[in-house]
């Protein structure tokens, strides 16, 4: 599903984000990327992302190489993936419906399908209740769970996100990697960008770990996985 093989990624200012690193994620799988700053793990999900192009190696998606893909081509891959961030990123001036919505806006989805799909999508985050508020007038909580209806509304292959609960109390925190295993159950690859140790050993889910731009550990089912 997803492959990397001896990526590295130098920015202009010749800093090695990403040092000849070789990872393989199989279709349906749950996965931490960990590490502390500077690891290089922003820099992976952009290359995923293709908001950023590796300097060397190759990229796979579903076993297409995305190195160089076409700039034109770059929308329609990224509907195999959704995205969720640690700062939410919703649109605060259009209600919760609409900004899960607009997921699907984008991409010229039938507006007799936009009325199925959003209902749906809400209850299963449990915000069947709030789809005519604003971000504003939601906790942190739901504010996240609005952004994670929206990275899964198209039904994407592959589900990232960056520090999805950094911003959120223990309580929420749980409730969001709650919601997460279970899109996970549906056949949805998840990967999880995260510093927060107590979550990756208490999920007992793959983890990766980067330091310095490499992979220094890679440990199926286990705890957190590197510690100076």
């Amino acid at each position: 599903m997803i492959r990397f093989e001896n990526v590295s990624k130098i920015y202009p200012n010749g800093v090695k984000a990403l040092d000849d690193v070789s990872l393989n994620i199989k279709k349906g799988e749950f996965v931490f990327i960990v590490g502390n700053s500077g690891s290089g793990k922003t820099t992976l999900i952009k290359l995923l992302m293709k908001e950023l192009d590796a300097s060397e190696g190759s990229i796979f998606l579903d076993d297409e190489d995305i190195t160089h893909v076409k700039h034109q081509k770059i929308p329609k891959l990224r509907r195999k993936i959704g995205v969720v961030f640690q700062d939410f990123r919703l649109l605060n001036k259009v209600t919760v419906y609409n900004n899960v919505a607009f997921a699907l806006k984008i991409t010229e989805t039938p507006t007799k399908t936009i009325r199925r799909a959003v209902p749906m999508t809400l209850a299963m985050v449990g915000l069947s209740k709030k789809s005519d508020r604003y971000p504003t007038e939601l906790s942190g909580g739901e504010q996240q769970r609005t952004a994670l209806a929206r990275a899964i509304i198209n039904n994407p292959q592959i589900l990232l996100c960056d520090e999805p609960t950094g911003n959120l109390d223990p309580k929420t925190t749980w409730e969001i990697m709650r919601l997460l295993a279970e899109i996970n159950l549906r056949g949805t690859t998840v990967v999880v960008v995260t510093h927060n140790r107590e979550i990756v050993n208490a999920m007992k889910k793959r983890v990766i770990t980067l330091k310095s731009g490499s992979v220094v550990n890679d440990i199926q089912k286990g705890d957190y996985g590197y510690e100076d």
